[in-house]
């Protein structure tokens, strides 16, 4: 699945906060709560930027659509709707005849969705994204057969609770489950494949994904799966038991992390080339802006330091 910071994945919901009135304008605005769950998405932001993840998850402030993320919905969507044919079905013309519903759906369900292509009254703009997502989906037809496929869970909400009390949640794009019960776990892309170098990084997504489904069903799924449709590649990884226990231990020590900054309102920013694609840069003290006040209250910091921005992809 796409990240973005509209998710968790995709609700929004990762802190769960209840939505108060704006006496002035009366608005629903978000109520300020402690984080009290993790998805993939959220790791990465704190991973990537601590100061990303309190924005996104602890002020909830807007953040404007994306094409490429919308793209991306939308591509998921087609994908997962697909399925709901027979088997035979399940062909290229189908699967981009499902497009132009399904856009229309995105946009009643998401209406901010409609400024993407506000300045656009010929819609010359808007068909050439249409154009894009039909080739997104008639490329995945190239690396995956459907007619042979039977998931056993499409878009599936997973949550488990650890020994140590830390919720981790998520959505599965595709669940397959083989006749002698090997368990596969599928994410669509429709970026390109990362280097060499950077396909841990890539994988972390799906290793949180494994660890959920063990910790459930008591399972360690055999096979981890990335379909990127951007490029045409497949990047597959089969997990063993100490791979989910290493992963275990990171969220422990990353939720910790999290914790701390919570309690002392001590986000830092971590600086990287991705800050030139974040909507937040008017409050992030990297560009001279200020931070909202902290929402939440505060104590003193001890000796926590500046941990919070040194945690790695994996």
């Amino acid at each position: 699945m796409e990240t973005s910071g509209q998710d968790v994945e995709r609700s929004g919901a990762e802190g769960a906060p209840a939505a108060a009135r704006d006496g002035a304008a009366g608005r629903a605005v978000p109520t300020a709560m402690a984080p009290a769950s993790l998805s993939p998405s959220r790791a990465g932001d704190f991973m990537q930027c601590p100061l990303l993840y309190r924005f996104r998850v602890i002020d909830r402030l807007p953040e404007k659509p994306s094409e490429a993320a919308t793209r991306g919905t939308l591509v998921h969507a087609v994908l997962e709707r697909l399925f709901d044919a027979p088997a035979a079905e399940r062909t290229a013309p189908r699967a981009k005849s499902l497009i132009p519903g399904q856009w229309d759906r995105l946009r009643e369900s998401r209406p901010e969705i409609q400024e993407l292509f506000a300045e656009d009254p010929e819609g010359e703009r808007l068909a050439r994204w249409l154009g894009e997502a039909e080739r997104l989906v008639e490329r995945w037809f190239s690396l995956e057969d459907p007619t042979r496929l039977e998931p056993a869970e499409r878009e599936l909400f997973v949550e488990a609770e650890l020994d140590s009390g830390l919720r981790l949640r998520g959505i599965i794009d595709r669940v397959d489950v083989a006749p002698t019960g090997e368990v596969r776990i599928v994410d669509y892309k429709t970026g390109k494949a990362p280097r060499p170098e950077y396909a841990e990084g890539a994988l972390f997504q799906m290793k949180f994904y494994a660890l959920v489904v063990w910790r459930l069903k008591g399972v360690v799924p055999r096979r981890l799966q990335l379909v990127y449709l951007g490029s045409g590649d497949v990047l597959t990884y089969d997990p063993v038991l100490a791979d989910l226990e290493r992963v275990e231990r990171k969220l422990l020590a990353l939720w910790e992390a999290i914790r701390l900054a919570t309690e002392t309102g001590d986000w830092r920013p971590r600086p990287t080339k991705l800050c030139g694609w974040c909507d937040h840069q008017a409050h992030c003290p990297e560009f001279g802006g200020t931070p909202p006040p902290y929402p939440l209250p505060v104590r003193a910091p001890e000796s926590a330091g500046g941990a919070q921005g040194r945690m790695g992809a994996d």
